[in-house]
């Protein structure tokens, strides 16, 4: 078999246990659903994800994590991670949405994407704003340093419907009140997030989900693997890193980002051959949750490769009657 082959296979290999480790974090943290602990939630998917790292064959580093090394027990910044193999970064966010899980709410994921070494921007952990649409439109067609107004005509011109089709997608935060009032003025709707702006971002390039555009601030690292996928799918994002004092600006060229004010396009954030995975928690715009059953759970799960643009979605039948000491509660 040729080198090429080779790779394809590895690749291939690679996204499914990929899969099965977004799995992993997913049933661990689906007991918490509706609980009212979020850290036990997102205490319970680091913990099981790390252990599911565990038998994925890469020598990976965590690039993207649940913190720096004292502030995060395990999946932190630096954290080596896998059985060995081909040297690979890792963004991981085991439970997106860890105050969405607690409350039972909508679009908590467990969520990863891997790229080759160098492949990921070193996010630090601060605010980023964001502005992503879907595949298939003009290059640039929406801009970061545009008003809302602008951006919503210009996206409605190219998709050839009015602005009143159009549905905006952000968090639902006060700080967001201006870019919501605009977008209403415009003539756009809104559909607001009460967390998880990972899935929101996603779901925009999803053709069924019914979102156009993601606008509006949200955590860097979450804006890192949010490019990821859109990377896998062709979508277009754009992000600027939004700082609240000077330390903060140093952390960042500590982490090599030499201009603080860069404005970032998917491929600054997520370069080369990247891979992305991601299993509902709790039901949202693109995956379904965790659904118990009498023999174990059900999974919704979603993989998308860039070298192929392909995403599957994988409906995962888990028998804990088989496996004794699993990741139920």
């Amino acid at each position: 078999m040729s080198e090429s082959g080779m790779s394809l296979k590895a690749d291939r290999n690679l996204v499914m246990e990929l899969v099965r480790v977004t799995e992993a974090a997913a049933l661990a943290c689906s007991s918490w659903i509706g609980r009212g602990d979020k850290n036990a939630a997102d205490g319970a998917a680091v913990d099981a994800m790390r252990r599911a790292f565990d038998a994925v064959a890469i020598a990976g580093t965590v690039v993207i994590g649940e913190g720096e090394m004292d502030e995060a027990p395990m999946l932190y910044i630096g954290e080596k991670v896998g059985l060995g193999g081909p040297e690979m970064d890792i963004a991981v966010d085991p439970l997106e949405g860890t105050n969405i899980c607690a409350t039972g709410g909508p679009n908590s994921i467990a969520t990863l994407a891997v790229a080759e070494k160098g492949g990921f921007l070193h996010a630090p952990d601060i605010y980023m704003d964001k502005l992503a649409i879907g595949p298939g439109l003009p290059e640039g067609v929406v801009d970061l340093d545009a008003s809302p107004e602008e951006n919503l005509r210009e996206l409605a011109k190219a998709k050839k419907v009015s602005i009143n089709d159009l549905m905006v997608c952000t968090l639902g935060r006060d700080r967001h009140k201006p870019l919501i009032e605009a977008c209403r003025r415009a003539g756009a709707r809104i559909t607001l997030l009460p967390d998880g702006d990972v899935a929101g971002v996603v779901a925009c390039a999803q053709e069924d989900s019914g979102i156009d555009i993601y606008m509006g601030s949200g955590g860097a690292p979450e804006g890192v693997l949010a490019a990821a996928a859109l990377r896998c799918t062709g979508g277009q994002m754009q992000g600027r890193l939004l700082y609240e004092d000077d330390a903060q600006i140093a952390r960042a060229k500590e982490m090599g980002i030499t201009d603080p004010h860069r404005k970032f396009l998917v491929e600054d954030m997520a370069k080369g051959d990247v891979m992305f995975a991601a299993t509902g928690v709790t039901s949202g715009a693109f995956l379904r949750g965790v659904r118990r059953t009498k023999t174990g759970a059900v999974t919704h799960s979603i993989i998308m490769r860039s070298k192929t643009g392909t995403v599957r979605y994988i409906e995962g039948h888990h028998n804990s009657q088989r496996k004794p000491g699993s990741f139920f509660a």
